[in-house]
């Protein structure tokens, strides 16, 4: 562990690059990051860990507490210890282990996360969460390879719905199109998906 330094945290840090700490810890990869345009609370996008099943362990979008520590390696989904450390027990550390918010499912790999504030779409997508999910690599059917939306209800997240699918072949077993990666909000108010597989920029936008 002493290799991980700086690893598996958020950090933060000032523009002119001092005065760096440790915002949140214990967070295996935590890629998008965004602000909540409602509560103004961080949150985070977590690609969890691999090699325990195809069930776990899950992906997650969570809010982040500054100091908080969310058990990377140690336990994953709060106190559930991870099985690979059975002869080195970090009991204290696994107690104290923050349950997140949102599960998102096992090997989605979910990565870009941007909330939503434009008007383009329709009022349900106000102040909700877009989440690129990258896909599984060493799961036996496939999880992922879409974009989701987690809607928000008087600051509170709620089940995730899918919203960009179509990257997985019908009635294939290997076969993908792409894999949404980044997703980010253009000036228009469409949202655009980087899909770092096929190449493309994906916008979706309203009819009307």
């Amino acid at each position: 562990m002493e290799k991980e330094e700086r690893r598996a945290n958020i950090l933060e840090v000032n523009l002119d690059g001092s005065g760096e700490i440790i915002y949140a810890s214990g967070l295996r990869n935590p890629v998008g990051m965004d602000w909540n345009p409602s509560t103004g609370a961080l949150w985070t996008a977590v690609n969890e860990r691999d090699k325990l099943g195809d069930s776990l362990v899950p992906d997650y979008m969570t809010s982040v507490k500054k100091g908080g520590w969310y058990g990377w390696p140690y336990s994953y989904y709060g106190a559930i210890k991870d099985p690979r450390w059975k002869d080195e027990p970090h009991d204290s550390l696994v107690q104290k282990a923050i349950i997140p918010d949102v599960p998102l499912g096992s090997h989605t790999a979910s990565l870009g996360l941007t909330f939503y504030t434009n008007d383009a779409f329709p009022s349900t997508y106000k102040n909700g969460a877009f989440i690129g999910q990258h896909g599984s690599w060493n799961r036996a059917n496939f999880a992922g390879y879409k974009v989701v939306f987690v809607p928000f209800t008087n600051g509170k997240p709620q089940q995730p719905e899918d919203f960009l699918t179509g990257f997985i072949a019908e009635g294939e077993e290997s076969e993908v199109y792409g894999r949404p990666v980044g997703v980010t909000v253009a000036k228009d108010g469409a949202l655009l998906v980087n899909d770092d597989d096929a190449g493309i920029i994906w916008r979706v936008a309203p009819t009307s």
